[in-house]
C-alpha cells in the first residue's frame, strides 16, 4: 500500500490533471506523475479535475485514498476543460501551478524542460509542438491536422498572441500568483481557454516563454474536428471582443 503523505501548506508544485472520461489511462497517468515527481523529491499536490461518468473519478479516488497529495474534483456532467482547470487552480496552493493532459500526449518528463524558465523570470512557460526542437512522435489524422491548422490561422487573425506558435499543447506552467490571477479572470469553459489565458497574460504584462517538447497524438475517436471547431470559433470571437476581467 502506498504511504499517505501530507502536503505542505505551500508545496513547490500544484499539478492539475484534467480528465474527462479517461478511465482507461488515469491510473497509469497518476502513477507516472507520482513516480516522476517523487524521483525529483519535489513537494507537490496533484489535483485531478475529472468530469464524466465512466469511472475516472472513482479510479483516481482509489489512488487518492492512499496518497494525501492527490485531490479529485468533478461531476458527471461535462462542464468543459476550461472550467475544470479554472476550478482546480482556485484550489491550488503551489509556488508553481501547472496542468498536463491525462493522456500524457506530452510525457510528464518534459516538465523538466519548462521548470528552469520560471527560475529565469518568466511567469508563464508553455510546451510547444511548433519549435525547432519540438519532437512529434506520432501525427494526428489528416482531418484533425487540417482543422487544427485552420483554427491556428483564425486564432492568429483574431487574437494575435504576438508570435506564440502553439497555444494548445497540454502542458503549461505558471508562477503560482500568476496562475491564480489569470484563472480568476478566465471565463471560457471549452478548449479555447488556453488562448484566453495566454491573451490575458500578454495583455496584463506577464512574461511568456514557449518551449519545444515531445508530443504524440492519440487515437481518441471522441474528438469531432468539425462540430468541435465550430464551438471553438465562437469562443475565439468571445475572447476577441472582450477585455480582461476584473479579478
Amino acid at each position: 500500500m502506498y504511504i499517505r503523505s501530507a502536503v505542505p501548506a505551500t508545496p513547490e508544485l500544484s499539478l492539475v490533471v484534467p480528465a474527462f472520461n479517461e478511465v482507461r489511462t488515469i491510473t497509469e497517468t497518476l502513477q507516472s506523475i507520482r513516480r516522476h515527481l517523487d524521483g525529483r523529491a519535489l513537494t507537490h499536490e496533484v489535483i485531478v479535475a475529472a468530469d464524466g461518468d465512466d469511472g475516472t473519478r472513482e479510479a483516481a479516488g482509489a489512488l487518492a485514498a492512499g496518497d494525501g497529495r492527490i485531490t479529485v474534483l468533478g461531476a458527471r456532467e461535462r462542464a468543459g476543460k476550461g472550467r475544470a482547470i479554472r476550478q482546480a487552480v482556485a484550489r491550488a496552493r503551489g509556488r508553481t501551478v501547472g496542468f498536463v493532459d491525462a493522456d500524457l500526449k506530452t510525457p510528464i518528463e518534459e516538465l523538466e524542460k519548462l521548470l528552469p524558465w520560471l527560475e529565469e523570470g518568466y511567469d508563464v512557460v508553455i510546451g510547444s509542438r511548433a519549435m525547432s526542437d519540438s519532437r512529434i512522435e506520432r501525427q494526428p489524422p489528416a482531418l484533425r491536422r487540417a482543422a487544427s491548422r485552420a483554427l491556428r490561422l483564425l486564432t492568429r487573425f483574431l487574437i494575435g498572441l504576438q508570435g506564440i506558435r502553439d497555444t494548445q499543447c497540454g502542458l503549461k506552467l505558471f508562477k503560482g500568483e500568476a496562475a491564480r490571477d489569470l484563472f480568476s479572470r478566465q471565463r471560457i469553459d471549452g478548449y479555447m481557454f488556453d488562448v484566453e489565458v495566454l491573451h490575458l497574460a500578454l495583455r496584463l504584462g506577464y512574461r511568456v516563454k514557449e518551449v519545444g517538447v515531445r508530443w504524440r497524438a492519440d487515437r481518441d475517436s471522441r474528438l469531432d474536428p468539425l462540430a468541435g471547431n465550430g464551438r471553438n470559433v465562437l469562443d475565439l470571437l468571445r475572447i476577441r471582443f472582450s477585455g480582461p476581467s476584473a479579478s
